[in-house]
Parts: structure tokens; sequence; C-alpha cells
């Protein structure tokens, strides 16, 4: 799997684009971009990659939030590339298909997981690829150092799940990614959220209230 941050061209605020290929631009793998930006000159980048030939630009775009700095350029990317998009929400028009925490997509050569991450947003997603430990984290927040803050019960969760894989690399919606201690840095967090009386609360009426079955 390889994965190319987009470069805009600067003065505009927008997110990270992640366009995500296999090794080797083989036919069967899906290009897919995750988050597209509010950057037009994103879409020169994309015509520059290296993408395979006989290959389209962009088969598939997932969207980890509905938040506008990740999804302005979107009617731009499905009038050039004619993708299929997929959320976790109707949360901007375009989006085709919803996902949902467990389902596990193909992106480039490799099958990532769903993971359902509510706290930034109730739509935001991460993606997790187990061969090379590698998370798309959106602006879900994982790297927390200060105590105190309030954190609902669903985010809590959603980061201990986190913390039951191996993470190696964390490529933020913003930012450089995160590329040495992920694991440690993700249990740190856990540690700071669970610390929080507010926190304990919310979890244990969440308990009350999840079926027998779940």
């Amino acid at each position: 799997m390889r994965v190319i941050l987009l470069a805009g061209a600067g003065g505009i605020y927008t997110s990270n684009a992640y366009l995500v290929l296999g090794d080797w631009s083989a036919l069967e793998d899906v290009n897919t971009l995750v988050d597209v930006g509010r950057d037009p000159a994103v879409l020169e980048s994309i015509e520059q990659a290296p993408t395979g030939v006989g290959k389209p630009k962009v088969e598939q775009v997932v969207l980890t939030h509905g938040h506008y700095d990740h999804t302005s350029l979107l009617p731009l990317v499905r009038e050039t590339f004619h993708p299929k998009v997929l959320a976790a929400a109707h949360c901007v028009a375009g989006v085709d298909e919803l996902v949902k925490g467990g389902d596990l997509l193909r992106m480039g050569d490799r099958t990532i997981e769903v993971i359902h991450t509510p706290g930034h947003t109730s739509d935001s997603i991460c993606l997790y690829e187990p061969l090379d430990g590698v998370l798309f984290a959106g602006d879900t927040p994982l790297l927390i150092r200060t105590a105190g803050g309030t954190y609902e019960a669903g985010y809590v969760a959603a980061l201990r799940h986190l913390c039951a894989r191996d993470i190696r690399r964390i490529y933020f919606g913003h930012g450089e990614p995160l590329a040495g201690n992920c694991n440690a840095r993700l249990r740190e967090s856990l540690r700071v959220v669970e610390g929080s009386d507010i926190l304990t609360a919310s979890l244990a009426a969440a308990e009350e209230t999840r079926p027998a079955h779940a």
C-alpha cells in the first residue's frame, strides 16, 4: 500500500487529503482518496500521481466526517474522476453509500476496517489497515495530554478499540503523520480520558442502558 499526502497550493485552509494506492498499481487495486479538502490544486497532484496505466485516477472517496474543510472539493472531484463516495452519514451532497463501524473496505491493495469514532462529530470514522498498522484518523482526537475534559461514552469505547489494535503510523486530518510510539501514545490518551469523573459516570449510564446481547 502506498499513501500519498496530496499537496495543495497553500494559502487555503484545508484538511489533508490522502491518495491510497496499491504497491504495484494492479488493475484490481482500488485507488482511493481519503477526504478531499478544499484546495483545487489537489486535482493537479492527483493527475500527476502514479496511479497505474489504464486505471481511473480516483475510483473511490472515503470521507472521515462531514466538516467543510474535509469535503468542500467533493463536487469537483466527482465531476473530474467520477468516483464512488463513501461516508458514515449523508453529511454532504454526493455521498453514494453509507458505511458503519466494522465494515471492511478495499483501499489500494489492502483491506481496511472502518471504526466509528464519535467525539469530534457523530459521523466521524477512522480507517485501519492491519498489515502495515496504518490508521487514517480524520479529526478524531487521539493525542490527549490534559486531564479534566468531557468525553462521550461512544468515543471512549472507540479509543479502547483502537488501543487493542497494532497501530504503527497515524495519518491525521491536519498536520504531519505520527510514525513512532503510536500504541503508547494512544494508551496514554486512554488513561487521561478514563481519569475523568464525568466520563466514568457517563460510561456507567451507557452500560446500564446497553442491551444484554450487545
